[in-house]
């Protein structure tokens, strides 16, 4: 089963509509949210296509495939507008015989991992850089940001299948990717 990690949408309703025709091109089974849905957020610039109450419509419209964790820039307020659960700091996957740990990574993150075991899965979005590796142990994944993307990386989005996890840019074109042995 295929699953797509999306992050830091930010209000941009034109760069999720681009990721969901990327899901519908990817056959992702599962949309996996790390956080940051609708406001830009005091540090960030206003995305393209800022309109947070078009990026809740297009969500909602497909609330049964996701799976999603709050970020730093998520409020209650903002789960009133969404039809799937988006407040919890983690959630924790079984995919393909290994566990994932899924958070936005204002908490937790790769400078600070939560007690996981050696070769479980931690993703994590909030830098807005996209990272595939490993560390004591752990691989630790980033798909990078949709809408505001830093260090002159480009828009990106995660997918996880076959016991790899690749970060491609709307081009297609691969970024970062790691096996798991």
């Amino acid at each position: 089963m295929k699953l797509m990690f999306i992050s830091d949408i930010h209000g941009s309703s034109h760069w999720l509509e681009r990721t969901m025709e990327k899901a519908r091109e990817e056959q992702a089974k599962q949309i996996v949210m790390l956080g940051d849905f609708l406001y830009h957020g005091p540090r960030n610039p206003l995305p393209e296509g800022y309109d947070p109450q078009q990026v809740a419509r297009i969500l909602n419209e497909h609330k049964n495939n996701i799976i999603a964790v709050r970020g730093n820039c998520d409020a209650e307020v903002d789960q009133m507008l969404l039809d799937f659960p988006m407040m919890a700091d983690y959630v924790m996957l079984f995919h393909e015989g290994r566990r994932i740990y899924v958070t936005h990574g204002h908490g937790f993150n790769m400078e600070q991992l939560p007690p996981i075991a050696e070769n479980d899965v931690f993703v994590q979005g909030h830098t807005h850089i996209p990272v595939a590796d490993r560390k004591h142990g752990i691989y630790v994944l980033n798909p990078g940001s949709i809408s505001l993307p830093k260090e002159d990386f480009p828009h990106s989005y995660g997918v996880l299948e076959n016991g790899a996890f690749c970060v491609k840019d709307f081009e297609g074109e691969v970024i970062k990717f790691i096996t798991f042995n």
